[in-house]
């Protein structure tokens, strides 16, 4: 299983970026949950957003909440992370991750149990 996240790059703050995350030739199952997680320097990863592939149920980290907005598009197989009005505090390498049988509540605890990773793309935000 491979997951391509592409999509990070410099932005000011304020700015907005757009993540994707691509897996093809494969079917994700309704009870999957996929989402984004990021990894700043010198601090351990941590849950950003989920989306549950059958249901479209989504869950995000407070500290995101009302700036980015994950979805995904089933005909693609690919997820997605809108993130609006960055600040510099959400500087990070991001990672998409993939857990089977997983709410999209449930993956703010499943950092150390994805089943699979995307390769991580860094977005940094200038003050």
């Amino acid at each position: 299983v491979q997951l391509q996240a592409s999509g990070g790059g410099l932005v000011q703050a304020g700015g907005s970026l757009r993540l994707s995350c691509a897996t093809s030739g494969r079917r994700i199952f309704s009870s999957t949950s996929m989402g984004w997680f990021r990894q700043a320097p010198g601090k351990e990863r941590e849950f950003v957003a989920a989306v549950n592939w059958g249901t479209g149920r989504t869950a995000y980290a407070d500290s995101v909440k009302g700036r980015f907005t994950i979805s995904r598009d089933s005909a693609k197989n690919t997820l997605y992370l809108q993130m609006n009005n960055l600040k510099p505090e959400d500087t990070a390498v991001y990672y998409c991750g993939e857990k089977r049988a997983a709410s999209a509540q449930a993956m703010s605890g499943m950092v150390k149990y994805i089943d699979y990773w995307g390769q991580g793309t860094l977005v940094t935000v200038s003050s």
